[in-house]
């Protein structure tokens, strides 16, 4: 597909995703540089895609795209990159709200061996989600990290937040800024992390290609922590632990031990199995 400069794709993938959504396309409509914004419906049932459709109606910026079916976070993106017109792509959480100079201040971080710029992701209180900058999740780093070891050896990278751009492995994922070329050079996201991982996976290839990762430490995001994953607690916690397991095999020199990967299996499955009364309990209060 051809594509425009100067414009930016915002692709926004819902699944029932709650009625904040409506705010955060109309936070990232305000943004300061030409946008457009792409809605991708993964099988909501909660009318809202189809109320962003009529609200939007007259705005052709926004456009809704249905897939009637929840085909996975990643593969949800990919398709509507596919209908993007920008030569920049801000893949958005639905739960984030971006101020209107957010993507200008991303953007002024990236050069030409830039492929992924995050932002820092901010509760409703404005502390920093350590999760905005992390390193791979390898196995020794994540023992690390579990038996509470300090020093540089685990998974979150401790610390105040950078003023400006500071290099890493890893960026969240719920705000990603990339050039739309390298987006299709990397193949997009895989389309076998159905969700969770998936930024990890394309932040390692990215890197894998000879492109940096940076955080823009000095670009703040609200970030809801949204409703899909509240409504569907055991659902969306059977795919994170698929796809831990999918990343460690994947990227893991570990991984190449048969052992080490039957350990690993049974270790993230028990993990699974051991959160379901919790969350049972947690889905009858609410």
């Amino acid at each position: 597909m051809t594509t425009n400069a100067g414009l930016t794709s915002i692709v926004i993938v819902l699944a029932d995703s709650g009625p904040f959504t409506r705010e955060c396309v109309d936070h990232a409509l305000a943004s300061d540089v030409p946008v457009e914004v792409v809605i991708v419906d993964n099988g909501s049932t909660d009318g809202i895609p189809e109320a962003l459709d009529r609200a939007y109606a007259d705005d052709d910026r926004v456009r809704v795209v249905y897939n009637r079916a929840n085909l996975g976070f990643g593969p949800a993106v990919n398709r509507g990159a596919a209908q993007a017109h920008g030569d920049r792509l801000l893949i958005l959480n639905p739960d984030c709200l971006v101020e209107p100079d957010t993507i200008a201040r991303m953007a002024a971080h990236m050069d030409v061996h830039t492929g992924i710029v995050g932002a820092v992701v901010c509760d409703s209180a404005g502390h920093p989600d350590p999760a905005s900058r992390r390193r791979d999740p390898l196995l020794r780093r994540s023992l690390s990290t579990m038996l509470g070891r300090r020093g540089d050896q685990g998974i979150d990278i401790r610390g105040p937040m950078p003023n400006g751009a500071e290099e890493v492995e890893i960026v969240s994922g719920a705000i990603v800024l990339m050039p739309r070329a390298v987006f299709d050079r990397l193949g997009g996201f895989d389309e076998t992390f159905f969700l969770h991982c998936e930024d990890m996976d394309l932040c390692r290839r990215a890197r894998d290609g000879g492109y940096h990762v940076l955080l823009a430490g000095d670009v703040r995001v609200l970030h809801g922590k949204g409703g899909s994953s509240r409504h569907r607690p055991i659902f969306v916690s059977r795919h994170k632990h698929r796809s831990m397991y999918l990343w460690f095999r994947r990227h893991d020199p570990a991984a190449r031990n048969p052992l080490v990967r039957a350990i690993v299996w049974l270790g993230i499955w028990s993990h699974f199995l051991l959160k379901i009364p919790g969350q049972l309990a947690r889905r009858r209060r609410r």
